[in-house]
């Protein structure tokens, strides 16, 4: 009886003993996921950080060159306009020469 009484013994020493060792891979476990989830979340705000930076950044650009390219298509207009206003006013007297001539002019 002894001997089958020191068997079971052994026995349950060993179930407790894998137990144990299934525990602790369990905990193991648990803990390398914890932190594989911890630096999977830091990665992921550090991209989502730099990602948003060079958003900020493009949209900066875009902004900044709107506001330069509005600012330099204005002046070019006005540049513009002031030439066609020189070009009129040098040729204003002799157009309205020809539009009095014409108007006048009397055809039979």
């Amino acid at each position: 009886m002894d001997s089958s009484h020191e068997g079971i013994q052994m026995l349950l020493t060993a179930e407790q003993e894998a137990q144990q060792m299934v525990t602790a891979a369990r905990n193991l476990k648990t803990t390398r996921l914890r932190q594989a989830k911890e630096e999977a979340e830091k990665e992921a705000g550090l991209y989502r950080t730099n990602m948003e930076c060079e958003h900020q950044k493009k949209v900066d650009e875009t902004t900044g060159n709107s506001g330069f390219t509005a600012e330099r298509l204005g002046e070019e207009t006005e540049e513009k306009i002031q030439d066609l206003k020189k070009s009129a006013s040098k040729v204003q007297s002799d157009i309205v020469g020809m539009l009095i001539k014409y108007v006048t002019a009397a055809k039979y």
